[in-house]
């Protein structure tokens, strides 16, 4: 059964596999931005993805339960430009990847994969082949909207790390260039490095540290310092104090009092202290006191230890699986994104608690070996929140795989507490927007509008060296040829900044082994060379579809 819209014959298309919001998105980009025709394979063509896709103009879908030869084929792999598998499925789409390999050794693929670590090996089966993940890319700007500030993302590149930055915080010599007016900017505004009215920019590192980086070396503390806080403020620890003043007494009634050298009185403090006093009428009277005092200090004292020490290690234990209490970032759903999140988070050193109802989520093995706190309930119950400590929270991010949930858990923490930031994934980006603007301190984003167009830049065979987000917009890193039909070559690198939307910020040439991160402006672009430009989507599909701009 076929459903078709537009031609039925592309003479430059590009096939996607699947009926998800990432393939709807991407069908979107492809058509709207890049002028491509697109031939998408789904499962069955009555779900609400494969109408939505179905109804735009210049695609045609396909219903194929598999991804089998038949459907490679009647979808025109042989003639394609590119084939992106966007099911939900590792092994499913590493499957079909071989299936289209044997059809079509050289055709360009793009697969989606979940598993991070079989997806640099899936890589190398293939001569020409993009391995991304949807939860990776989305993942920053979450964290990023969760901790209300510029998160500390970075791409190494050519021996060289950039990290988003304030500009205050970077010397004007690390500046590449400007991102937008500030943290808080909605939109991104790419502007040349000197522009002050660009707060956020795009800086390289310079080996000084970086906030909040920080915070992982003072995260170190504060478990030594609850328990230290423990062991002062409860009975035992008032016990313990009251003891070892008893010693102290002791020891200067033997060291000043009797006038014994300071070794000689604390051999013999600690000797009486554990049960060895010498009985001797003719002893002097202060050292008989201290005798007394130090014998029986000593049988309550050794006990006490014991005792401490037990508890603090039981305690101790409980706390890396309970804390913390206050001043944490609660993840709402422990999916792929949610697992993501989860360790960007604990590895920017902010504490962290989880709310699955899952106890086996994809991300509770990352949270048992990191010490991370899991609740396990409904993750939009007020008995849920309130276990996670809603109340004391810095944020509350809901990624589960449901817009109703994720919405339902939004709107009861804040019922809850007016102060922290909620973030929610919502996976309708005209409903994400219209959220975030109806309930107050929330913000919501689209996983798949985030990840979109960096998934349609690598069908195009265009790589995306990293997405960066900007409010609830991203930019794109891209290393974009000048041959190819992108028009590049022949022209300027100043002809090619376009302001606000494309800048770019090196250039690689076949002769020279190393990136020119300061190119002439007046440099002409030449057949072969290849641009590292930074770019608005927009801008993007700009430059690798010139026809656009006239």
């Amino acid at each position: 059964m076929t459903a078709q819209s537009g031609r039925a014959e592309f003479s430059d298309h590009v096939i996607l596999c699947g009926a998800n919001a990432l393939a709807s998105r991407m069908t979107e980009e492809l058509t709207a931005r890049y002028g491509l025709g697109v031939t998408v394979i789904v499962p069955s063509a009555a779900g609400v993805h494969s109408a939505r896709m179905a109804a735009m103009p210049g695609v045609r879908v396909l219903e194929h339960a598999e991804l089998t030869t038949d459907a490679f084929l009647a979808a025109g792999l042989p003639e394609a430009r590119g084939l992106a598998i966007l099911h939900q499925d590792d092994l499913g789409n590493f499957h079909a990847a071989l299936r289209a390999q044997e059809l079509s050794p050289r055709a360009r693929m793009v697969i989606a994969i979940f598993n991070a670590g079989l997806g640099e090996r899936i890589r190398t089966f293939f001569a020409d082949c993009a391995v991304l993940s949807e939860s990776q890319m989305a993942a920053p700007s979450l964290v990023a909207a969760a901790l209300g500030k510029p998160a500390p993302s970075h791409v190494r590149m050519a021996s060289r790390t950039m990290y988003v930055a304030n500009r205050e915080d970077v010397g004007a010599d690390r500046i590449i260039c400007g991102l937008a007016s500030g943290p808080e900017a909605d939109a991104p505004n790419l502007l040349p490095p000197g522009d002050p009215a660009s707060g956020l920019v795009l800086a390289v590192a310079d080996g000084a540290p970086k906030d909040p980086l920080s915070r992982q070396r003072r995260r170190r503390l504060t478990a030594p310092l609850r328990l230290l806080r423990r062991l002062v403020f409860s009975k035992m620890g008032i016990a313990f104090a009251a003891l070892t003043g008893v010693l102290v007494i002791g020891y200067l009634l033997l060291a000043y009092v009797r006038g014994y050298s300071a070794m000689n009185a604390l051999y013999l403090t600690l000797l009486d202290a554990a049960g060895d006093a010498v009985t001797d009428t003719s002893l002097h009277p202060s050292e008989k006191v201290a005798q007394f005092l130090l014998t029986f200090d000593g049988m309550a004292f050794l006990p006490l230890v014991t005792a401490l020490i037990v508890g603090a290690r039981l305690q101790g234990t409980s706390d890396v699986t309970h804390a913390p209490v206050s001043g944490h970032v609660i993840v709402a759903g422990l999916g792929s994104v949610g697992a993501r999140i989860l360790g960007q988070l604990h590895d920017l050193g902010v504490d962290v608690v989880g709310i699955d109802k899952d106890p086996e989520a994809a991300a509770a093995p990352l949270a048992r070996r990191l010490g991370i706190k899991v609740v396990v309930g409904e993750t939009h119950r007020e008995e849920t929140l309130r276990a996670a400590g809603i109340e004391t929270c810095q944020a509350i991010v809901s990624v589960t795989d449901s817009d109703i949930v994720n919405l339902e858990t939004a709107l009861n923490a804040r019922a809850l507490a007016a102060g922290p930031r909620i973030v929610v994934r919502l996976y309708d980006d005209d409903l994400a927007e219209r959220v975030q603007r109806t309930i107050g301190g929330t913000v919501s984003r689209s996983t798949s509008y985030l990840a979109a167009p960096a998934f349609a830049a690598a069908v195009l065979d265009h790589q995306v060296l990293r997405t960066i987000a900007v409010g609830r917009h991203v930019l794109l890193m891209a290393e974009v040829a000048a041959d190819g039909g992108t028009g590049l070559a022949g022209r300027r690198i100043a002809d090619v900044h376009q302001p606000g939307t494309l800048r770019v910020i090196a250039l690689r040439r076949p002769d020279h082994l190393d990136a020119d991160w300061s190119p002439a402006a007046d440099y002409q672009i030449r057949p072969g060379d290849r641009v590292v430009v930074l770019a608005t989507r927009s801008g993007l599909s700009g430059i690798l579809r010139p026809e656009a701009q006239a």
